[in-house]
């Protein structure tokens, strides 16, 4: 068949011939892009080779490029869709109904041998649906999606550039004004020490070396502060804009590839086989597309759970886990709020490390993978901060802290944004610590902001109302998007989303573990309750490399329940 000759690439350029002319190649000359199509003889001709294929045959129709449509598929949409993701070298063939996977004789062989249903796709063309027009659609809409995430990712790292320069110069300026504060208490201590010298001698002359070490002592200590301050600022913006710079590639990525499905979808034509290749591939595509873009509608499905006791010997009460949080290497950090502690757990869920905080920490959202950022609140004293943490060698390092003029009860991240909730109120703030505006509000009652999320693509944010028992879900700019109301959701009091955008929420008198869809606005399972051995739960985490939800609690029967979950 003509198909079989069909694609070719000019080594002396980038065009990609998806048309050969059949009868230059059967005369071995250089492959030639096809210009004309002939149904009776199944074959293609270029310019020069049409007007002897006419006068031979000159009852044929020809149809030219502007009547594509009527041409077969092309060898190029054929490889495309035939080729084998894993096994390059390798055809498609079967579908696997049990995991609902396109196989090659390779994939059935290492993967699929002891699979019930392994069935050759001619055979499924009549019973599986095939819905290209649907998928056309659909992806059309994910890639101007997926457009849009990567002009977002794009604006943010000028955004964390913009915030590292303006803390920058911020600390120059401290800096400065040290050096020239410094200049002035000297000579003030001179100018008060040769005064005195002239009438108490040495004693003076002592007095006054003192006081210049010691001023001299504490300026420089504030300065090797800031320093340090600005070393982790800088750490914090390279570590966040390599992770968005990772994202603007996988952007580039599905983009190139959506844009392929779709350029191919519409030259299949009526080839059943090939639709419902196309048709399944798409859809994985798409999956992942939509993973990216935090869109994933999968439930969890729980498998079981353990419990584990985090309490330490330095440790004066019982532990009250109200946030935590996962490594990328799998260790977990819990911020216990009862003994004014962030600790360290290994794989096993077995403390390794800890480090005392001044008042009560509230929760805790990743930074970098090595660096978080803790709410710390405590009314009584005023106390309303945030405290940065680095991770390093298995040991906890405090670093800067950034003062608050409001309460702190949940704090969020993305991209060098800071979401911080204060009861009533939802703030952001740029990495540096300036408040950069209000973006929710309501007063209506005692606390109706409670814990906040964003989503993995920056374009919603999540809040917990604990005295209306409600999840909001909001725009970037603060404006309400949907509300989540459930009867198993009493005290909503901690909530995650997960890379893939799958939110979870915790009730907190209702002692369960909802899953809410993406977009807020209906409950997608109920994962855990009291019947499951769930008591109290204060804090809630996904984590990819043990595939298990992390729930923290007030220690009455294991300070944390880890659920393993599919």
């Amino acid at each position: 068949m003509a198909a079989s000759a069909q694609s070719s690439v000019d080594q002396g350029s980038n065009e990609v011939k998806d048309y050969i002319c059949n009868a230059c190649e059967d005369q071995n000359n250089a492959e030639t892009s096809a210009d004309f199509y002939c149904k009776q003889c199944d074959r293609f001709y270029c310019g020069n080779c049409i007007d002897l294929h006419g006068k031979l045959l000159a009852k044929h129709t020809a149809f030219g490029r502007v009547d594509i449509d009527k041409w077969p598929v092309s060898k190029k949409v054929v490889d495309f869709l035939l080729n084998c993701y894993e096994h390059k070298d390798n055809k498609v063939d079967k579908f696997c109904t049990t995991h609902s996977q396109l196989c090659c004789p390779q994939c059935v062989s290492d993967y699929h041998s002891q699979c019930s249903q392994v069935t050759p796709i001619s055979g499924l063309t009549n019973t599986q649906p095939t819905d290209l027009q649907g998928l056309l659609v659909e992806l059309e809409t994910v890639l101007g999606e997926i457009k849009r995430l990567q002009i977002s990712h794009e604006l943010s790292v000028q955004s964390l550039q913009r915030t590292y320069k303006e803390h920058t110069e911020f600390i120059e300026k401290q800096m400065l004004a040290n050096i020239n504060t410094t200049t002035n208490i000297k000579t003030t201590i001179d100018e008060c020490g040769n005064s005195c010298v002239s009438t108490s001698g040495k004693n003076e002359q002592y007095l006054k070396e003192e006081m210049c070490r010691s001023v001299l002592s504490i300026l420089n200590e504030f300065d090797n502060i800031t320093v340090k301050e600005l070393n982790e600022m800088k750490d914090e913006v390279i570590s966040i804009k390599g992770s968005v710079t990772s994202s603007i590639k996988k952007c580039t990525g599905f983009q190139k590839d959506l844009s392929q499905f779709h350029e191919f979808v519409q030259k299949i034509g009526d080839n059943k086989d090939l639709c419902l290749i196309a048709s399944v591939k798409c859809k994985h595509i798409l999956q992942q597309a939509l993973n990216l873009l935090g869109k994933s509608g999968k439930a969890f499905n729980v498998l079981g759970y353990s419990e584990h006791n985090v309490k330490i010997p330095s440790d004066s009460g019982s532990c009250l886990i109200t946030g935590c949080c996962v490594l990328p290497n799998g260790q977990v950090l819990v911020a216990d709020s009862e003994n004014y502690k962030v600790k360290l757990l290994n794989q096993q869920y077995q403390v390794v490390s800890h480090c005392d905080l001044a008042d009560y920490p509230q929760c805790m959202c990743l930074l970098t993978p090595s660096k978080v950022a803790v709410a710390v609140n405590i009314n009584a004293c005023n106390t309303h901060e945030v405290q940065f943490i680095t991770v390093t060698h298995s040991q906890l390092d405090p670093g800067r802290k950034l003062a608050l003029q409001h309460q702190c009860l949940g704090i969020s991240h993305h991209q060098g944004e800071l979401f911080i909730s204060s009861a009533t109120a939802l703030f952001k703030y740029s990495l540096s610590g300036k408040l950069v505006c209000r973006l929710y509000e309501d007063r209506s009652d005692v606390c109706t902001v409670g814990r906040c999320a964003v989503s993995p693509t920056g374009d919603k944010l999540y809040i917990t109302s604990h005295s209306q028992r409600k999840l909001l879900t909001l725009a970037m700019d603060g404006t309400l998007l949907a509300t989540f109301k459930d009867h198993k959701l009493r005290w909503p009091c901690s909530l995650h989303v997960t890379p893939v955008g799958q939110v979870l929420v915790c009730g907190g008198l209702s002692s369960t573990i909802l899953q809410v869809d993406w977009e807020g606005r209906r409950k997608l399972a109920t994962l855990a309750t009291g019947r499951d051995g769930m008591w109290t739960p204060r804090s809630v985490c996904y984590s990819s490399t043990s595939s298990s939800i992390i729930v923290g609690t007030q220690g009455l029967i294991g300070d944390i329940m880890v659920f393993r979950v599919e």
